[in-house]
């Protein structure tokens, strides 16, 4: 078993980095080695299976709901950004934007959030090279900024429903009172950082010229592709979850912030299920969180804004981890540091 999980999380972490047809069809690869790992831990059953099916409904939903929004509005979004660009610059709006995604992540929710930034710079019209760096940091702030409240996404839900009840009887602002001191300044850190990506870019600099205007078709594949894609996460995670119960007790809370790096490339809402349980110790569960957050930035399937932005973007998995990956190390190795001296 442990072998078989080991061979599926390789696949998982490399593949879609160096073979196209894997990148291109990335949602049909994490359906099938979600259900390799389900298979490999003999964990199918009913519930498994209810999960897998039933659990991508509501991000799903909320995904085609606020991206027809999106779709019908675009031109008072296009005029309404194209005014504001002009006005303000991008040196100042991009940083801004980065802010303010993880700043309401946790009362806009992630998806939402993702979707926001997703579509407002998209409409900023910067180029390729710009656009890329600047969305894989929005989704890291976006990623740190949802874990504040208890509905600010699956994580925060998650964590926060394992932790209400004994022994720790969490309540609504448990997560705000015991992480902001590290995601607010991650949040400022990766706000700071997009302004390094822009270059020699100007407010007045003519912005590129590219078809911005998206299909009721292209909505609708892309939702469906955001359905499956979460359905394999949600399987990947049930398939790992019995190796990850039998270890994370032993380990101690500065091991487990590193061990948690695999959050790169397993959903961290799904970690997070398996991980934060009420056996779980108290000083683990701030350097497990902390891990899972920035962690979960660094590749495409880590997060769920990763996945909508990339699909809505075209943002292939090596151009996000060229960025991610990078940044999510810096990141990881200062929060290290900060947690051992504040250990």
């Amino acid at each position: 078993m442990t072998l078989g999980l080991l061979g599926i999380a390789i696949a998982v972490a490399f593949l879609p980095l160096f073979f196209k047809t894997v990148a291109d069809n990335l949602e049909i690869f994490f359906l099938s080695m979600g259900i390799a790992a389900v298979t490999v831990t003999s964990q199918w059953s009913l519930p498994v299976l209810r999960e897998g099916l039933l659990g991508p409904v509501t991000v799903t939903a909320v995904v085609l709901v606020a991206s027809l929004l999106f779709h019908f509005l675009q031109g008072p979004l296009e005029r309404g950004i194209t005014r504001l660009r002009a006005r303000v610059g991008p040196r100042i709006l991009v940083p801004a934007i980065v802010a303010l995604a993880g700043l309401v992540a946790g009362l806009l929710t992630v998806i939402v959030a993702a979707l926001v930034v997703v579509e407002t710079v998209r409409r900023l019209k910067l180029d390729r090279r710009t656009e890329i760096p600047v969305v894989v940091l929005a989704c890291f702030s976006v990623g740190l900024g949802a874990a504040l409240t208890p509905f600010g996404g699956p994580l925060s839900a998650v964590v926060f429903a394992r932790l209400a009840g004994e022994p720790f009887h969490a309540d609504a602002w448990f997560l705000l009172r015991n992480l902001w001191i590290y995601v607010i300044p991650g949040i400022a850190v990766v706000s700071a950082a997009s302004i390094f990506f822009l270059g020699g870019l100007s407010a007045a600099e003519a912005p590129a010229e590219r078809d911005e205007r998206e299909s009721l078709v292209s909505v609708l594949v892309r939702t469906v592709k955001i359905y499956i894609f979460v359905g394999g996460l949600i399987f990947l995670g049930a398939g790992f979850a019995p190796m990850i119960d039998r270890f994370i007790p032993a380990v101690s809370p500065l091991a487990l912030f590193w061990v948690n790096i695999s959050s790169a490339v397993l959903d961290n809402a799904a970690l997070a299920a398996a991980e934060i349980v009420p056996s779980i110790r108290a000083q683990q569960v701030i350097p497990a969180l902390m891990g899972l957050l920035i962690a979960g930035g660094m590749l495409v399937p880590g997060n769920i804004p990763n996945i909508i932005a990339a699909g809505r973007l075209k943002i292939s998995s090596r151009e996000w981890a060229k960025v991610g990956v990078p940044v999510g190390m810096a990141m990881m190795m200062t929060m290290f540091a900060v947690l051992v001296v504040t250990a």
